[in-house]
This record gives structure tokens, C-alpha cells and sequence, in this order.
């Protein structure tokens, strides 16, 4: 009787448990994917970058001399040929320094005539003094201080030769300098920046100052950008650039890239390179100083097989580490070299994207990438029919939020969404 009732006892229990696990216990919700069709359709990897649109040939006008500006003939936006004045800086002082050097030339050269005449005085006491000491009438002495007393005047001659030659070269100075108080035009253009006023004093002792900047021809322009290292690799001379400014939004300027300065720039250890784009501007709608925000075509794919970028960045929750290729994370972009070979033989990147079998079970295929547009992606391999279902997501009940559907700003799904005109 009394293992009957220890049996039974033991069977309520285990019926309670088992009532109370299956009643409240937590039930496994049925995982639901989103997916995405395989569509053929072009692909397009684009580099973005910031730069300034500036003159493709622009001049310094300076000056040599100092002084204060007495004139200006030149204004912002006035066109100006070679040759003309655009400045004149007041000659009245160096006017009287040409007199001073002029009175100083006069000097020199009556200071030769006077030589000049000391010097025959001094031949004719040589000569005099050679004829009476074959007479015995003066010693030999007398030959040599004659002798001596011309040949100081000959190098008294050579002297004041020397202070003509000195005293000219200073006046053709000082004229050279009075030319110069008239500031040209070095080239045929438009004026684009002043930086003096009438009255202002300017010295050119240490630097040559700036008074007028003129671009050489504003129908030709150039955009100067800066490309990161990492992007570099798909720039080259001739391809085409797009880029839009400010003062006229959604309104697409077209150019080409005309140089990749080799010189690299690094600031606070990012290492970037100039990329110049030669523009067109006719119109002169394009104005000096203006930021461009620039877009260049490296790779362009047509009627290719793509993918969007959320497949390959998709991890099952039970996928282990030998179904991922670096993390589950898609590769970055390859420069052109790689893109331009991608299908043809050359090595591309592999990635794993999942599919959904027919009884709803996930299966994972290893495929071959190519060029990015930022938001699809190029398959390379021929494992991926067009309008193949690919897994892109988890469908989530209504009502619950994961952290990856949060606003923007808000935990680490702040970043979603947020793609990159290059490739990945």
C-alpha cells in the first residue's frame, strides 16, 4: 500500500511539472527570412571625393619696388591684356634718387678728366727728366720719382674709370627700378583678386608682394581634389568625372580627369592625392573657390547578374565560423585593375550568401564577387541563376525592435543604411 502511494505521488509530480513546462514553458517562435530576388541590371563602382574648382593658369602680379600706390587701373572681374597698367606706384622718390645717381655720373667723369690731365702731366715730367739725366743734368733719383708720380697717376686714370663705370651702373639701376613703379599685365585675362588700395605702402624688401591675381582664361577650368590612397588605384588620366556644386543643386557638371599628381599629401596621417579634372565653362556659370563634390566612374558592369549588398553581409544565427568568409563580412571593393579582370580569369573575392531550400532551410552558397555600386554587388560565378531567392534578413513579429532597427543615431544600428558611393 504504501509503495502504491509513493508511486503515485511520484506521477502527480512529474504530471505537474510536465503540465506547468508545457503551459508556461517558452515556446520557440518559427524563424521567418526576408529575401531578395537576382536581378541582372547594370553595376556602377563610383569614387567620391571634395574639391575646388580654381583657373586652370592663374597669375601673381607682384612688384619689385617698394613704395606707395599712387594709381590703380585695374578692379575685381576687370579684363586686362598683356601690357596693359593695372598699377602705378609713386616715382617721386626714385625720381630723385636717378638725380642723385645722375650728379654722381657727372662726378665720376669730371674726376677722369682730372686724371686724365694729371696723368699727361705726369708723362711730360717723365720724358723731361729721361732727357736731362743723359745730360747729367739730374740724378737718377729724380728718373725714378718721375717714374713713380706716372704710374700713380695711371692707376689714379683706372680708378676714376672704375667710378664712371660704377656711377652709370647705378643710374641704369635706378631707371630700371622707375620702370618698374608702372605695373603690366603679364597676360591676357581677367583680374579675380585685388589686394591693394590707392595710398597704401607696399615693400618689396623680404618678398615680393601680391597686388592683383588674374586668371588666364575662366572658359577653361580645373577642378583640384584630393582621393584617398585606398581609392587611387582606380583613378587614371581620361576618365570621366561628374560633379555638382552648390549654386546649382541637382544640376550634373561633366569633365575629365586630366592629372594624378604623384606628390602625396598627408595630413594627420591620412595620405591622399591630388586629382585634377579639366572642365569645361563656357558659360562661365563655374565661378574660382567653388567646392565640387566630385564622382568618378572606375568600373562600370552592363547587364550583369547582381546581388543586393545585405546577402552577402547576412549571418544565419546557427551558422558556424567555416560558412563565413572574413567574419560574414563582404570584402572591399578592388581597385580597377581587379574589377577590369573580374570574369576573365583573374582571382576575385568569395563570399557565402544563403539560400532558401524548399522546405524553408537555409543552404549556403559559395560565390565570386565583382564590383560594388554601394547598394548591389556583381556576382562573378555562374552558381546564382537570375531571380534566384537570396536570404537578405530575419522577418521580426510586429511590435519588436532589434538593435539594428533603431533610428539613426541611436546604438549600433545607427550605422544601417548608410552606404558608400565607392565600392564595399
Amino acid at each position: 500500500m504504501r509503495r502504491a502511494v509513493m508511486i503515485i505521488s511520484v506521477l502527480v509530480v512529474g504530471l505537474t511539472i510536465g503540465g506547468y513546462v508545457f503551459f508556461n514553458g517558452e515556446r520557440k517562435v518559427p524563424v521567418r527570412y526576408r529575401s531578395a530576388a537576382v536581378e541582372r541590371g547594370p553595376v556602377i563602382s563610383l569614387v567620391t571625393a571634395t574639391g575646388t574648382i580654381n583657373p586652370v593658369v592663374s597669375v601673381q602680379v607682384g612688384t619689385q619696388v617698394s613704395g606707395m600706390i599712387k594709381s590703380l587701373h585695374a578692379d575685381f572681374n576687370s579684363v586686362v591684356k598683356a601690357g596693359d597698367i593695372v598699377a602705378v606706384i609713386d616715382p617721386e622718390p626714385l625720381r630723385a634718387r636717378r638725380d642723385q645717381a645722375a650728379s654722381n655720373l657727372e662726378m665720376s667723369k669730371a674726376n677722369v678728366a682730372r686724371a686724365r690731365t694729371d696723368l699727361a702731366q705726369r708723362k711730360r715730367e717723365l720724358d723731361r727728366v729721361k732727357s736731362l739725366v743723359v745730360q747729367e743734368f739730374v740724378s737718377q733719383n729724380d728718373v725714378d720719382v718721375a717714374a713713380t708720380n706716372f704710374q700713380a697717376a695711371e692707376a689714379q686714370m683706372n680708378v676714376a674709370g672704375a667710378q664712371v663705370r660704377q656711377a652709370e651702373a647705378a643710374l641704369n639701376a635706378v631707371e630700371l627700378e622707375l620702370k618698374y613703379t608702372v605695373i603690366r599685365s603679364p597676360v591676357n585675362g581677367i583680374v579675380v583678386a585685388r589686394n591693394v588700395e590707392v595710398g597704401q605702402t607696399i615693400a618689396a624688401s623680404f618678398a615680393t608682394p601680391n597686388l592683383f591675381l588674374i586668371a588666364l582664361d575662366l572658359t577653361k577650368m580645373q577642378v583640384d581634389t584630393n582621393v584617398s590612397e585606398s581609392d587611387i588605384g582606380g583613378i587614371a588620366e581620361g576618365k570621366e568625372a561628374t560633379f555638382t556644386v552648390d549654386a546649382y543643386p541637382g544640376y550634373p557638371f561633366s569633365g575629365t580627369i586630366r592629372q594624378v599628381r604623384l606628390s602625396p599629401i598627408n595630413v594627420q596621417n591620412v595620405v591622399t592625392y591630388n586629382v585634377v579634372v579639366s572642365v569645361d565653362n563656357q558659360d562661365l556659370r563655374l565661378k574660382p573657390g567653388m567646392t565640387a563634390n566630385v564622382s568618378i566612374v572606375v568600373a562600370q558592369r552592363d547587364a550583369v547578374l547582381k546581388v543586393p549588398n545585405a546577402a552577402l553581409r547576412f549571418t544565419p544565427p546557427t551558422a558556424g565560423p567555416s560558412d563565413l568568409t572574413a567574419g560574414g563580412k563582404p570584402a572591399k571593393a578592388k581597385g580597377p585593375e581587379q574589377a577590369a579582370g573580374a570574369g576573365k580569369g583573374a582571382m576575385a573575392p568569395s563570399h557565402t550568401i544563403w539560400k532558401l531550400g524548399p522546405s524553408g532551410e537555409l543552404a549556403p552558397l559559395h560565390v565570386q564577387t565583382g564590383i560594388s555600386d554601394g547598394l548591389a554587388t556583381e556576382i562573378v560565378s555562374e552558381e546564382l541563376p537570375e531571380g534566384a531567392l537570396v536570404v537578405v534578413g530575419i522577418e521580426r513579429p510586429k511590435g519588436e525592435r532589434g538593435g539594428s532597427d533603431l533610428p539613426p543615431g541611436f546604438g549600433s544600428g545607427g550605422q544601417r543604411g548608410s552606404t558608400r558611393s565607392r565600392g564595399m
